[in-house]
């Protein structure tokens, strides 16, 4: 399958996502019911409060949002290959939608084709898909894959890749990018810290920041997939 593959029609992505509000208690009557019923066996299970349970809201597309959304692509200079990236971030949720939505519609046909993201099968691509809705938004045809089968969406998951057919296993991008060799900065934060950053330091750009370094590494893993070098720093650009 990879063999087949042009990097030039891969357009890489991944997502951060917070809680729709800063804790539980700011939830109106019926999200605080729902959200209550939808976290019953899993409080349950963690030994958890409703407003414990509440941090990890931010992984539910009826409860989160996304707060930002990194793209990056490969790309010839000079005869060079050379990666790079972007993003949509912001405290509107719909804005950074349709900034993405945007780009995937401009590039429908040329020269994107797919999506690649760590998880992105289980995560990025639905919850993108889904806020989106919410949103009001139109969906792009890269991501409109309701009532497809399985082997008819073609997007590229670097976990699925790496489990081989076994469905069982799940391994993080900081772990891979550790065995393939894949450099990552030490100032990274950590996924699991994003709600903090968000809603009590309030630093997005903090966020931005480490939503791109998650793009290029899952494209540097893509390459290490392909049996290719990863690319060196000064091949990295920003637009």
């Amino acid at each position: 399958m990879l063999a087949s593959i042009h990097f030039e029609e891969i357009l890489f992505i991944d997502i951060e996502t917070v809680p729709q509000q800063p804790s539980f208690e700011l939830l109106d009557d019926d999200f605080k019911m729902l959200w209550t019923d939808k976290t019953r066996f899993t409080r349950e299970k963690q030994q958890l409060s409703v407003e414990q349970s509440y941090e990890s809201a931010g992984i539910y597309a009826e409860f989160g949002k996304v707060i930002c959304v990194g793209a990056g692509y490969f790309a010839q200079k000079k005869g060079e290959r050379v990666f790079r990236c972007t993003s949509f971030s912001g405290h509107d949720e719909k804005k950074v939608l349709e900034g993405f939505a945007s780009l995937l519609e401009t590039h429908t046909n040329n020269p994107f084709k797919l999506l690649c993201a760590h998880n992105g099968k289980e995560f990025d691509f639905p919850y993108l898909s889904r806020r989106m809705l919410v949103n009001g938004i139109k969906l792009p045809m890269m991501l409109d894959t309701a009532g497809r089968k399985p082997w008819e969406v073609s997007h590229i998951d670097t976990l699925e890749l790496w489990k081989f057919g076994d469905f069982k296993h799940y391994t993080s991008l900081k772990l891979l990018a550790k065995i393939f060799g894949v450099p990552t900065p030490k100032d990274d934060i950590d996924g699991s810290q994003v709600r903090q950053v968000y809603w009590e330091e309030k630093n997005l750009e903090r966020i931005d920041i480490y939503c791109r370094k998650d793009v290029l590494t899952v494209a540097q893993i893509f390459l290490r997939y392909k049996g290719e070098p990863i690319l060196e720093e000064k091949s990295v650009f920003s637009v």
